[in-house]
């Protein structure tokens, strides 16, 4: 399957009304045929990996943000399914500590970006600071930051500042070697019912669920309005924000992985050069005349 990904990016500058993004689209795929489109990008995606750490010039970081109950977790297990391990590491990001209150909101994920060769994956990041700190101003009153000693104080000019802020960060990790991959999976409030509602249901799924999810899904709109103004606002040449339908599972995860192949294919990844051929043919003639 090959997307037509003006569909799904948001050009930078452009505004954003998720409403108009489809939830439930499907590019025409089907369920059943799942399976071969995302083995496929797996398979591309074993063979780019081991040139992309071969070639050890990028890194590269990926982003998932999404509301509760989008498939983030199920997208990062199938998608990611035969990487190689050494090479690849996930970050779930939870309530920062109070070390990590004790410094800039960017300084936990800054210590955590990929160094050369490796493909890091961010299950939420950075952009909590203007997605659940925005929804709930509150939460600005732990980090002790001149100014803000009241949540009424982080006015329009704060959060346009923590935009620039973010796009300062990613273009330069971006100038320095990081390809960035923003990914935003689009869940209606609708199937996000259902999927809570079969975590209720389904023992084995109770532990998924968290109360927190109905505080978060009481403030809907709020959420929505601040996921779009994050992508009109940080939606970059350098990092671009991708809306992913993801009602259906099986093509958000399809998605995901042809817009990570996309990149990694964007690279022009090289095997280094290694030793010369006589030196090789030397080593072999060693080892064959081994008594």
């Amino acid at each position: 399957m090959k997307l037509d990904f003006d569909k799904f990016i948001v050009k930078p500058g452009s505004k954003v009304k998720l409403k108009d993004y489809d939830t439930g689209y499907a590019a025409g795929l089907k369920k059943k045929k799942d399976v071969k489109e995302l083995q496929n990008n797996i398979e591309e995606l074993a063979v780019l990996q081991e040139k992309f750490w071969a070639d050890n010039r990028y890194s590269m970081l990926i982003i998932l943000q999404a509301p509760d109950a989008a498939g983030k977790d199920g997208a990062i297990r199938h998608v990611m399914s035969g990487l190689n391990p050494q090479s690849c590491r996930v970050h779930s990001y939870k309530a920062p500590s109070r070390e990590e209150l004790d410094h800039d909101y960017l300084w936990r994920h800054y210590k955590d970006l990929p160094e050369r060769g490796m493909i890091e994956i961010f299950n939420r990041s950075h952009y909590e600071n203007v997605l659940a700190t925005k929804v709930n101003p509150e939460y600005l009153m732990s980090e002790n930051i001149p100014g803000i000693d009241s949540p009424e104080k982080a006015d329009k000019k704060f959060w346009n500042e923590r935009y620039e802020q973010i796009n300062n960060f990613e273009k330069h990790i971006h100038q320095n070697g990081t390809r960035i991959v923003k990914i935003f999976l689009h869940l209606s409030k609708e199937e996000q019912k259902e999927r809570l509602l079969a975590r209720l249901n389904e023992k084995e799924k109770n532990w998924k669920f968290s109360s927190d999810d109905l505080k978060s899904r009481a403030k809907w709109d709020e959420f929505q309005a601040a996921y779009e103004e994050m992508m009109e606002k940080t939606s970059t040449e350098y990092a671009p924000w991708y809306v992913v339908p993801a009602d259906k599972k099986f093509f958000a995860r399809v998605a995901i992985g042809e817009i990570i192949v996309e990149h990694l294919k964007k690279l022009d990844l090289q095997y280094p050069a290694g030793e010369t051929s006589g030196e090789l043919q030397k080593a072999k003639e060693m080892l064959m005349n081994e008594v």
